[in-house]
């Protein structure tokens, strides 16, 4: 037991840069005190002692302000980072070295009872400040929910989700949510360099739009040209763009490129 706690010391250690030592990390850090008290409820509950685990679990969602059901499965070396207000839900499982920030729901959609109706989280899992993820599916080892978003479908290994509801960025070889990569590096709220689905579509949309400026300006010059050579006179309509005016730097700086 003793062993185990300092295990989840440590990785707090590793973790968090404001942690200083162990021992205010032993007493200061609710995330801490959550997972402690989880144990005994969850032993409670899986033996029969159904009531006396949810008080234990009411005891610790009172003192830390973090809700777990006695129901619930967590591994090793989970880290709860600050969590005020985080609700996990009975049949919730968290993997072993998982980070999980405040406001967050692992909640479920089925009202069935002894059903998988929570969420399953893999090894390594980052979930971001605010972060929903609703349903009885499994989000893949070393994947990263981002902040505020709402998943409600699996999310592939070393992917990240973003958004409402959630869109899925595939992993990449040698970033640090991709899990090939043997020195896979902790990323604080999930944040990651990679771009929004949408804005890569959008993006991809006003490099066509300004291609297609460059090339009717380019058209229209050549008909022109084509024009005064044969008729000796400018035929063409006053109104024709000769010249580009799709504005593509301002719209991606919009759509923040």
């Amino acid at each position: 037991m003793f062993s185990r706690i300092l295990s989840d010391i440590q990785c707090i250690l590793d973790r968090d840069p404001a942690a200083r030592s162990k021992w205010e990390v032993l007493t200061c850090y609710p995330g801490l005190h959550a997972v402690v008290l989880h144990r005994p409820a969850h032993w409670f509950w899986t033996h029969g002692l159904h009531w006396l685990g949810r008080f234990t679990s009411h005891i610790a969602r009172f003192l830390t302000g973090i809700e777990i059901h006695p129901g619930a499965r967590i591994g090793e070396r989970v880290f709860f980072d600050h969590a005020m207000g985080t609700v996990v839900g009975e049949t919730a499982v968290i993997g072993d070295g998982c980070t999980i920030y405040q406001g967050v729901t692992l909640g479920g959609t089925s009202l069935y009872k002894g059903a998988k109706r929570h969420p399953t989280l893999g090894k390594d899992v980052v979930v971001s400040a605010g972060a929903k993820v609703l349903g009885g599916f499994e989000v893949g080892d070393g994947a990263k929910i981002g902040s505020n978003a709402v998943v409600i479908k699996p999310v592939p290994a070393g992917a990240t989700a973003v958004g409402i509801p959630a869109r899925i960025i595939a992993s990449k070889e040698g970033v640090s949510a991709d899990v090939t990569t043997q020195d896979r590096k902790f990323s604080a709220y999930g944040i990651t360099q990679d771009d929004d689905p949408v804005s890569e579509a959008l993006r991809g949309l006003v490099d066509s739009a300004s291609s297609q400026d460059h090339q009717i300006a380019m058209l229209w010059q050549a008909v022109e040209q084509l024009s005064a050579r044969l008729a000796g006179s400018d035929c063409v309509p006053q109104d024709a763009a000769r010249s580009e005016s799709f504005e593509a730097a301002k719209i991606n700086a919009l759509i923040g490129k």
